[in-house]
């Protein structure tokens, strides 16, 4: 009899785990089809106590809060906005283009064509000084993270909106650190990170995990759960904003997301001299996937490459 109700009592725990997490995914999803906003707010952090054997993968960075709840609101109370550009707000079409790094951009001659969207969005550092002709000057949303944030003055932009993507705790630490202007700790991180933003506080948003769980599990269909010696795998920042582009944009164009795999020695970027090799090394990313899904995205029409018969 003891066994009995001591069973029931588990399996109630178990519905009323379920249960939680269906109607807490179903308010999410409702919420994000009522919004075309992709950034996180202090309302979107629910602080949950589940013990470590119900917490699910997909929950924690980079693809959720629970148990950086603290660093995401440490990071948003020195923000002053997280939603969209006030530009951006009133307009009935979001037309996008997200703009790669891939090195079929160079000698393009895209630049005047990726210049008329009302919504560019650019990844990491790749620079638009020098290279102009090729990817245009304008830019709406630059995507980063610590160790892939431009340092450089010269490529500052007082219309860009500087959308940081958290893979790691410390990454919100360093993020509140160079808000709140303290001396900024560079332990834990593969690359010397600046030491300085060259955005303003009004310019800069963080994006919503759901966003990269969207492109991990949604999109790429990655592993949720992976065992060790194998590398956990995250989605590039590419596709990544090519997710946020797909919650708030209206038509989607790419450009630059096309590589010459079968030539080691060809070029990985539009600047740079970096090679194909370098792709090698990316053990955090199925790069085999990414292709797969953006061929499967042109395929129905869902996006539209510009560089696809270059």
């Amino acid at each position: 009899m003891k066994r009995w109700r001591y069973f029931k009592f588990l399996l109630l725990i178990v519905l009323v785990v379920v249960s939680y997490h269906l109607f807490n995914d179903k308010i999410k999803s409702s919420s994000e089809s009522k919004s075309r906003n992709p950034f996180l707010c202090s309302s979107d952090i629910h602080h949950r106590n589940w013990p470590n054997l119900m917490t699910m993968l997909p929950e924690t960075l980079p693809f959720g809060t629970l148990s950086t709840e603290r660093h995401f609101q440490a990071a948003l109370d020195n923000l002053k906005n997280c939603d969209l550009p006030n530009q951006l707000k009133n307009l009935p079409y979001l037309h996008c283009i997200v703009v790669g790094n891939g090195g079929v951009l160079r000698n393009s001659s895209l630049g005047k064509k990726i210049n008329t969207y009302n919504v560019i969005i650019r990844l990491n550092n790749g620079p638009v000084i020098g290279y102009e002709n090729d990817v245009g000057n304008k830019t709406t949303f630059r995507f980063c993270y610590p160790e892939s944030i431009f340092n450089d003055r010269n490529e500052f932009d007082a219309n860009t909106t500087m959308v940081f993507v958290p893979f790691k705790s410390i990454d919100l630490r360093w993020l509140k650190e160079m808000l709140l202007k303290k001396k900024v700790s560079l332990r834990g991180f593969w690359k010397k990170t600046p030491m300085e933003l060259i955005y303003k506080n009004s310019q800069i948003r963080i994006l919503n995990p759901s966003i990269v769980q969207k492109a991990a599990f949604h999109l790429l269909k990655l592993p949720k759960v992976v065992t060790w010696p194998k590398p956990p795998q995250y989605p590039t920042t590419g596709i990544i904003a090519i997710s946020m582009a797909l919650t708030m944009c209206d038509k989607i164009h790419i450009a630059g997301f096309k590589y010459d795999a079968k030539n080691p020695n060809s070029t990985l970027h539009y600047y740079g001299n970096e090679t194909m090799k370098a792709m090698k090394k990316m053990l955090y990313h199925n790069i085999t996937a990414e292709q797969a899904l953006l061929t499967k995205l042109k395929s129905s029409k869902t996006i539209f490459d510009l560089t696809e018969n270059f």
